[in-house]
């Protein structure tokens, strides 16, 4: 196992190379971090079903992508704050994405959670990623 630097990234990028070569399933590494954004991509649409998978050493998530005919429901991810650049943003300057059609994900003082529900709490907090 190689050690990452950035593991949301990580996670990004396999649901990207996932749904584009139109895999089942796929697993990641388990995090909280981790969960937190896949619950959010299930609650969102992007994803069909996850679970974590405690059947080896190291427990990791097992997710299925959704598929809109053939088309993947990602079509896009960004990630936007990176170890070498952190960004952090009001409630007023949360990105709306593709006019509200896609989402932003935000890590803020009471978890990780989407955009649109920061904006209606008046929360800002770290810009982890954008989806569409």
């Amino acid at each position: 196992m190689s050690s990452l630097t950035d593991p949301i990234a990580d996670l990004l990028t396999r649901v990207r190379n996932a749904t584009r070569v139109h895999k089942k399933e796929f697993f990641v590494p388990y995090s909280n971090i981790k969960k937190d954004i896949v619950v959010i991509l299930k609650n969102e649409g992007y994803i069909d079903q996850y679970e974590i998978d405690t059947a080896i050493a190291h427990p990791r998530l097992k997710i299925i992508p959704r598929y809109v005919g053939k088309k993947p429901a990602v079509t896009g991810l960004r990630r936007i704050s990176r170890p070498g650049l952190r960004r952090y943003v009001s409630s007023e300057e949360i990105p709306r994405i593709l006019g509200d059609m896609g989402i932003s994900i935000i890590s803020t003082s009471r978890g990780v959670i989407t955009g649109h529900e920061a904006r209606r709490q008046k929360l800002g907090g770290e810009l982890l990623a954008t989806v569409w």
